[in-house]
């Protein structure tokens, strides 16, 4: 599979990821309230039909590179973007602890929306 077409729609909180038009996969996210309004990721999901391709990583990677070009950091609170960024310590810095806790504390109010 070629490089999948990704489309953030920041509203939703979806950044998400096309191959041919097929809808492939999605990260959910959400832009911390708090200073420095860091992107969290929440949930990274594939489709059946898609898995094993590298949309996973291509998302995640993506999100990376949007939240660098904005100056922000990210907060990888989903397993797979966690796991993903502890391989690829070049591509995604660690974000501050304070940061971290933000984001917890931003999720833990909002359940329903995740």
């Amino acid at each position: 599979m070629a490089e999948p077409t990704i489309r953030d729609d920041r509203e939703k909180g979806r950044l998400e990821a096309f191959d041919d038009g097929d809808y492939a996969g999605v990260v959910v996210y959400f832009v911390l309230e708090d200073a420095p309004h860091a992107l969290v990721a929440v949930h990274t999901v594939v489709e059946a039909t898609h898995e094993g391709k590298g949309v996973a990583s291509a998302l995640v990677r993506e999100f990376y590179r949007i939240a660098a070009a904005e100056g922000v950091p990210v907060v990888p609170l989903c397993p797979y973007a966690a796991r993903w960024a502890e391989r690829h310590p070049d591509e995604a810095p660690a974000p501050a602890d304070e940061v971290t806790r933000a984001a917890k504390r931003q999720l833990k109010a909002t359940p329903d929306l995740w």
